[in-house]
């Protein structure tokens, strides 16, 4: 899920949803949809709690690395997206010139996204877009999204029935209708942007949509390395970043491979110094734009990898990850020492492993990012 930049709209939310329904209307009304479009398009309108629900529980991303990525890469899953990449060859091939996306990255969201368009979810779209639109927790984002939903409607490419994932997104590679309509691909040559139905409209937008935050085209996005006992744990994560040449000099190895020379390049660690280590290139940065999940962005880009041909990752034996209740209390204790850890949700994401590096850093512990019982202690 991503959305293009846009300019906030009224962040009205919550109170009666017949009230705030007719504000909607009428903003679409001064925008210029017809009002006919307009009245058809929010006839049976209605919040669903599901989606709610679903806004408010996301444990999945509270998986280690290795547990995600495990569950979500399989042998068939790998076959399925090394058979699509040869029977929509000639798509892939026009995502790689026009807009310098690999296919390995679009083959990994399209399976991890829709599992290659069998499953692209079962809510009500239209619903689920006023549903969070109406809701205030994030109604700057979602308000655009249903003035962009109507916009399709009028265009003949929104039917009042779709359905997609509870958070809006909609086809094969689950984009938002305003990125659908800003950067929606007409591949096929039939006039229209169907994302549900049409594999070389979904790939082609999904490159664009890439293409638009910056991806850089023939360059990697991340390669799985070895590194060597004496390394200085300090200088991994996101936020450190040296030429991919330094890193080889301080012995950094890509396993069947070599650095991309002329790159800046981070460590990343997702389970620590015991666990996977990879050299993460600018692209990987990139994908954030998709998905905000560090488990789900860092799985995507290593399913990529492999579907461009690259070995299975060395798991190595890492410290268990924290239980949820023993990650938040550990965040708690960050945010009291002045750390920015974000939401105190039990999720290890990029703000709280800052704040564990610098406090293993602190502690004189290995500053590898990855949180442990002995770290929640010493705090």
């Amino acid at each position: 899920m991503t959305t293009v930049a846009s300019p906030v709209l009224a962040a009205e939310c919550g109170g009666d949803f017949g009230q705030w329904l007719s504000g909607v209307k009428a903003e679409a009304i001064a925008a210029g949809e017809d009002q006919a479009t307009v009245e058809r398009f929010f006839d049976g309108a209605k919040p669903d709690a599901r989606v709610i629900k679903a806004d408010r529980s996301q444990g999945v991303f509270r998986k280690s690395f290795l547990e995600f990525s495990q569950n979500l890469i399989s042998g068939d899953r790998l076959e399925k997206g090394i058979a699509n990449a040869s029977r929509y060859g000639d798509v892939f091939a026009r995502a790689e010139q026009e807009y310098g996306v690999s296919r390995g990255i679009l083959l990994a969201f399209w399976a991890f996204e829709t599992d290659f368009g069998a499953v692209q979810g079962d809510f009500n779209t239209r619903n689920a877009l006023v549903t969070l639109a109406h809701d205030c927790r994030r109604p700057d984002l979602f308000r655009p999204q249903v003035l962009a939903a109507v916009k399709m409607h009028g265009l003949g490419e929104f039917d009042l029935d779709t359905q997609g994932a509870w958070a809006g997104e909609i086809g094969m590679v689950q984009m938002l209708p305003g990125d659908i309509l800003a950067l929606g691909v007409d591949g096929d040559g039939d006039g229209l942007v169907t994302l549900k139905t049409s594999v070389p409209d979904a790939i082609l937008s999904g490159a664009k949509l890439l293409a638009s935050h910056g991806w850089r085209a023939g360059e990697p996005w991340l390669q799985e390395v070895i590194l060597p006992d004496s390394f200085d744990w300090e200088l991994t994560g996101l936020d450190t970043q040296l030429s991919a040449e330094q890193w080889a000099a301080m012995g950094v190895q890509v396993r069947g491979g070599v650095v991309a020379g002329g790159l800046p390049a981070s460590i990343l660690l997702p389970q620590g110094r015991k666990g996977p280590a990879f050299l993460a290139y600018p692209n990987f940065s990139v994908l954030f734009n998709w998905n905000k999940s560090f488990v789900y962005v860092t799985t995507a880009a290593y399913f990529a990898t492999r579907l461009m041909g690259a070995e299975p990752y060395q798991a190595g034996n890492p410290d268990p990850a924290l239980p949820v209740e023993a990650m938040k209390a550990l965040q708690e204790k960050l945010a009291a020492r002045g750390h920015d850890v974000g939401k105190i949700d039990g999720i290890l994401g990029a703000s709280t492993r800052i704040a564990v590096q610098k406090e293993q850093t602190r502690l004189g512990l290995p500053a590898d990012a990855w949180p442990t019982m002995d770290l929640l202690e010493r705090l």
